[in-house]
């Protein structure tokens, strides 16, 4: 695979698998100590890694779960953001500027909070009440935080009673390391092509929805907009009826991606409307992944890492086509802001 190092991604997609047990046992002890919420803070790309995790619960169960930003609850604060809330800091650097800012209102506040984080000695990494830690770099932390959030959530089920095969669950995730891995050789050669598709448009109406919706924002502000500078629209499958249609004629490229929950549907429907007006529609649809050995019920749960594990590809090879690397910024960490 290009430019593509096999043992350093299994080693971190099995680190966050390993995190597992860890992440159930303090979820446990704060459920038993009284908790009475949860909020997903992250900051930018991390942030949005956190929705797939924080919707299952918003679906599944009682236990309130938030999603908020931190630079806004910094000002604000939040009425349901208590002594008794569970806070879930995700920061790939440790060192995220407004995410770092709310930790210290969060211990005047008292919550209880987590960081999930890439290196121990940093603000985040030390100033967590419970700290996990897993080495990743930007192409591998997508699949490693989503992995991680949804063992949150699913701890949370157990702990509440809320779901009956928590167990055989977590036993198929376990495998998704080496099943990923299986997924991106199985892609390499659709890869070029795919980026040659992003590489021949400067402007990309990017959509999905259900769990794989916050992927495509991902992707679209984190990798095509900084990482590549090329202008997106991401909107959600379910608002693309509701604005964002009229930009749709001949030559517009709509980039559709597709997952396996109930959701679905939404993008069905985006998927029979863009042909009939643009004639360049793209899908990328993780029902064509092979994952032996998994059932339909995890499938649609880890939609959004199997899309994370393609778009690597796809962006290993856009890069090198635009002579683009990921790694070049005018402005982020760069300038002061």
């Amino acid at each position: 695979m290009l430019n593509f190092d096999e043992q350093r991604f299994l080693r971190i997609q099995s680190g966050a698998v390993g995190l597992q047990a860890g992440l159930e046992r303090v979820i446990g002890s704060c459920l038993s100590a009284g908790a009475d919420n949860i909020f997903f803070l992250g900051t930018g790309g991390a942030a949005i890694l956190m929705q797939p995790a924080a919707q299952l619960l918003q679906r599944r169960s009682r236990f309130p779960a938030f999603i908020d930003l931190p630079a806004e609850l910094v000002l604000t604060g939040s009425a349901n953001l208590t002594e008794k809330s569970i806070v879930v800091m995700p920061s790939l650097s440790g060192t995220t500027k407004e995410s770092v800012a709310l930790l210290e209102k969060l211990k005047t506040i008292g919550a209880t909070v987590i960081t999930l984080v890439g290196h121990a000695e940093t603000p985040l990494g030390k100033g967590g009440d419970h700290v996990f830690v897993n080495f990743a770099e930007d192409d591998t932390s997508c699949e490693s935080f989503y992995l991680q959030s949804l063992f949150i959530a699913l701890a949370i089920l157990k702990h509440r009673g809320e779901i009956e095969n928590h167990d055989t669950i977590v036993a198929e995730l376990a495998r998704m390391p080496e099943l990923l891995l299986a997924v991106k050789r199985a892609y390499e050669p659709k890869a070029e092509a795919f980026a040659a598709v992003l590489a021949g448009s400067d402007y990309h109406i990017v959509t999905a929805a259900g769990n794989v919706w916050p992927e495509a924002f991902y992707y679209g502000m984190c990798i095509l907009e900084e990482m590549q500078w090329i202008r997106t629209r991401p909107v959600h499958a379910s608002d693309f009826f509701h604005g964002t249609l009229e930009l749709v004629e001949k030559g517009v490229s709509v980039i559709l991606f597709k997952g396996e929950d109930a959701l679905r549907p939404l993008a069905d429907r985006v998927q029979a409307f863009a042909p009939n007006y643009t004639d360049k529609l793209a899908v990328l649809d993780t029902a064509e992944f092979d994952l032996p050995g998994i059932s339909p019920e995890v499938r649609a749960l880890v939609s959004p890492v199997l899309l994370a594990t393609v778009l690597e590809r796809i962006s290993a090879h856009l890069e090198v086509m635009r002579n683009h690397p990921l790694t070049t910024r005018r402005y982020y960490k760069r300038v002061t802001y």
